[in-house]
Order: C-alpha cells, then structure tokens, then sequence
C-alpha cells in the first residue's frame, strides 16, 4: 500500500521535475526524489493544517 503511495508520488513528481531538468539528465532521479520529498512535507503540512484547526471556535 505504501508502494503505491510512492509510486503517484513520483506519478505526480516526473512532470514538475521535467519542467526544469531534461528528462535524459544524469540527475533526473535526483531531482525527481527532491520533488516528491517536496511533496509529501506540502501534503503533510496540509493535513497538520486542516486537522489543527478547532471547529468549535466562536466566530
């Protein structure tokens, strides 16, 4: 289950990666694993950030 995680991830990751390293670059992979760890810590503030927030506040 985890695999599969990782590997939309990387899914998600290969274009952005793409759009500022060639595809055919020697540190694509590189780049591409920077991208990802980018986007799970996004996806992690995210849940942190929704979860965190009190419903009962007064408004």
């Amino acid at each position: 289950m985890l695999g599969w995680f990782v590997r939309i991830l990387f899914a998600i990751a290969a274009p952005i990666t793409a759009l500022f390293v060639a595809r055919d670059a020697l540190n694509f992979g590189l780049i591409q694993t920077i991208v990802t760890m980018l986007l799970v810590t996004a996806l992690v503030g995210l849940v942190a950030a929704y979860t965190g927030r009190d419903r009962q506040a007064p408004r």
